[in-house]
């Protein structure tokens, strides 16, 4: 099977090719037809004298998104998608595509994420989905050569890791269960087996936000390890952000180019990141006029604010207790104080990755269960981690829609998965 991303290889060759029409054109007695196969678009030259009729004929009413099989020579022609195009030789219909919705024209956002299944074939859509696949497989290839290990957490939970507020609640035979909002509790017992894991996978939030940063549904891959303090896996974080952009940049040129990236701003990211506390970023917020209070949470104005303050991605640390989950363990000169961090894309595209020190003294974490007002039975195993061999421990997560968004300038997360799941979307 030859496919179009290398048509190069057989350039004077004649070759076979199977595609979907992506468009087409004429001028006089030539036709031109592209034709994409999901690695990318070639031109095929049609010229009256060279095919057949019937060749010709169809080359003049094919219809967008008909599946066709092209026989013809590759030619290098700079002026063409790719730097290559085919002189057509023959043209078969293999299956027809009768009044395609998606035209030309301009569509309604809506209109488009009805017809998703669809949407996903064009231009700038397929360019962000490619960028996306390489982010995960920069994800797992940087952290599998940093020694961590792949340890899957379920979907399924018992209990609430994050808060019990915006939980997706299943039946579960004679019981209750949840859709997992982070693998993290999962992370920390393998990271006590293994030393350095992580997981990625689907995580779910029923949060009733109608936002261009939000989804119900969005994937994580989150590290944990073992001996790692606060400053150290934040470290870890700055290193894995530089090297996803590094793989992005050098490997999905032609996407970037296709989105119009501007990637000199992309260029720009390299260590060291700016990092700055929580207090100060309360400090600048205020000197701007946001009515904001210590100990209040940032929401997407304060973190649009903050994150278009330098061209790199930014890091605060020590966020308020109160602002942060149950497990974040806290500054021992201050106890008001965690030991986290968020780090916020620049270009105003705010959190990308949050994180943080895990308590690893028994007795603080039964206190927090109970100041969190948690019940104490479906944490009883996650208790154990402290009871049998307690260590220093740290992890994040990096949120992948929010890092392609960032990285290929949409305006919108949902156009950075496949398939988004929004409060008011669960169709196609």
């Amino acid at each position: 099977m030859i496919w179009i991303e290398n048509i190069g290889n057989y350039e004077g060759k004649e070759v076979v090719l199977k595609g979907w029409v992506y468009n087409k054109r004429s001028s006089g007695k030539v036709r031109f037809v592209l034709i994409r196969d999901g690695t990318g678009i070639l031109q095929a030259v049609f010229s009256a004298q060279e095919v057949d009729e019937n060749s010709f004929d169809l080359a003049d009413k094919v219809t967008q998104e008909s599946l066709v099989e092209l026989k013809g020579i590759v030619r290098k022609d700079e002026r063409a998608p790719g730097g290559f195009e085919l002189v057509a030789k023959e043209l078969k219909l293999l299956s027809s595509s009768e009044n395609y919705p998606i035209t030309k024209k301009e569509h309604g956002v809506d209109f488009l994420l009805q017809h998703r299944h669809l949407w996903i074939r064009s231009r700038k859509q397929f360019a962000i989905l490619r960028i996306r696949a390489e982010v995960i497989k920069a994800c797992r290839d940087f952290l599998d050569n940093k020694g961590f290990i792949l340890i899957d957490a379920p979907i399924l939970t018992p209990t609430s890791c994050e808060g019990t507020t915006t939980l997706f609640e299943v039946n579960y035979f004679d019981r209750k269960a949840y859709l997992s909002q982070s693998g993290q509790l999962y992370n920390e017992a393998a990271a006590a087996a293994f030393g350095r894991v992580y997981c990625f996978g689907p995580t779910f939030r029923a949060e009733k936000s109608k936002t261009r940063r939000h989804l119900t549904e969005f994937w994580m891959v989150e590290p944990e390890a073992s001996f790692m303090e606060l400053f150290d896996i934040i470290e870890l974080a700055e290193e894995m952000i530089v090297y996803i952009v590094e793989r992005v940049l050098e490997k999905r040129k032609k996407e970037l180019e296709i989105l119009e990236r501007d990637v000199s701003l992309l260029s720009n990211i390299k260590r060291p990141f700016p990092r700055i506390t929580y207090d100060e970023a309360i400090k600048r917020l205020q000197e701007k006029g946001f009515k904001i209070n210590w100990g209040d949470d940032f929401g997407g104005d304060e973190e649009t604010f903050l994150s278009n303050l330098y061209e790199k991605p930014l890091v605060i640390y020590y966020y308020p207790a109160k602002c942060k989950a149950f497990y974040m363990k806290r500054l021992k000169e201050n106890p008001e104080i965690s030991l986290s961090v968020d780090i916020l894309a620049p270009e105003g595209y705010g959190e990308i990755v949050g994180g943080g020190q895990r308590e690893d003294d028994l007795k603080e974490l039964e206190k927090r269960l109970i100041e969190y007002n948690l019940p104490r039975e479906p944490f009883e195993w996650y208790l154990d981690l402290r009871k049998y061999g307690s260590f220093i421990h740290s992890g994040f997560g990096l949120g992948i829609e929010r890092t392609v968004a960032w990285i290929c300038k949409i305006k919108h997360i949902r156009e950075a998965i496949p398939f988004p799941r929004m409060l008011d979307r669960i169709y196609p």
